[in-house]
């Protein structure tokens, strides 16, 4: 389409003109102005096609315009006929004067084209004329000038394709560039990687050493706790050994009753319940070693008897001052009365 031909040319000269041309659109504007330079044949062909239409529609006007002059000389033959006396005396007045005026015409339209046809003929024998007349030097000439255009055309096309080679140097080249600008890009983002994958790696050293450390500390916590429960076992036991101790001295004879009674009344622990009650609050303070409130110690033991008062363990408690000892912590409105349990100090004691 012609149409958009020129607004595509008109596209590619303002692209031109303003500076687009560099080297990696070097070989698409080579492109486009070659498809240009093929355009032109394409118009050469064109008009040729034009020229010969031209010819043709000529020479079909040159026969339309023969038959039309043989139409007239047929028309003035009949009105030549028709003026001859044998014909022309059975005609009206009116009537001969109208054959007469169409008759003018006839032959006036008749000699206008057919001196338009002469000059037609003319004009050709004229054309003939100068081709055959042409000089030979200027035949030469026109060889000449074809094989100069032959050559030029061959040396544009070969500088075209040196230029192409150039340009695809080029946008190798820039390949190239970028291949390397790519390479060294991700050689950065591998290193940034490998050194965050370190800190990483090195964060989870420390914080494995940190868990070995915790580690060992709850065990050696742990140790203690064993020994310490071995500890208050053995503090069972002999507490066991002396209740069963006093039970044998109170069945020793009846007759020390009165003793046996005095000394029991004597004795801080008043019967197996409460010595079981010693046990269990010893320990429960031995694990814990800060002390316990008694509402805390009482809520324990609930657990296990809920007929358990705070006032009867605080008796019991108040009365073992060798094994149990109240301590204050705090000031004013934050005093806090804690029990703790001292009974390996106790046993030193006694």
């Amino acid at each position: 389409d012609d149409t958009k031909f020129l607004e595509a040319i008109q596209t590619l000269l303002t692209w031109i003109e303003r500076g687009e041309v560099n080297r990696r659109t070097a070989n698409n504007f080579y492109s486009m102005i070659q498809s240009a330079n093929s355009h032109i044949r394409r118009l050469v062909n064109e008009k040729a096609a034009h020229e010969k239409e031209m010819e043709e529609a000529k020479e079909k006007f040159k026969l339309a315009l023969s038959g039309i002059l043989v139409q007239f000389e047929q028309i003035v033959a009949v009105y030549h006929s028709a003026s001859k006396q044998k014909a022309w005396d059975h005609f009206t007045k009116a009537q001969r004067k109208n054959i007469s005026v169409w008759c003018k015409q006839a032959e006036e339209i008749r000699n206008i084209h057919n001196d338009e046809l002469m000059g037609i003929r003319r004009e050709e024998e004229m054309e003939m004329s100068d081709e055959e007349i042409e000089d030979p030097s200027e035949m030469k000439e026109t060889e000449e000038s074809a094989l100069v255009s032959q050559v030029e055309a061959l040396k544009e096309e070969n500088d075209s394709l040196r230029w192409q080679l150039d340009a695809y140097r080029n946008e190798v080249e820039l390949l190239k560039q970028e291949q390397g600008k790519a390479s060294r890009d991700e050689d950065t983002t591998k290193e940034q990687q490998m050194k965050l994958l370190q800190q990483a790696l090195q964060g989870m050293q420390k914080h494995l050493l940190k868990v070995q450390e915790e580690y060992k500390k709850r065990e050696a916590e742990l140790e203690k706790v064993k020994e310490d429960k071995l500890k208050i076992e053995t503090l069972l036991e002999n507490l066991k050994e002396q209740e069963n101790s006093m039970s044998r001295v109170c069945a020793c004879s009846q007759e020390k009753e009165y003793p046996v009674e005095k000394t029991l009344s004597n004795s801080p622990v008043k019967s197996e319940r409460e010595v079981l009650l010693v046990g269990i609050i010893s320990t429960f303070l031995h694990v814990h070693p800060f002390g316990a409130s008694i509402e805390y110690i009482c809520s324990y033991l609930q657990r296990l008897d809920s007929k358990i008062c705070t006032a009867e363990v605080e008796v019991l408690m108040t009365r073992l001052h060798n094994t149990f000892r109240q301590e204050l912590s705090g000031v004013g409105a934050s005093l806090e009365k804690r029990w703790k349990f001292c009974g390996f100090d106790g046993l030193k004691m006694t």
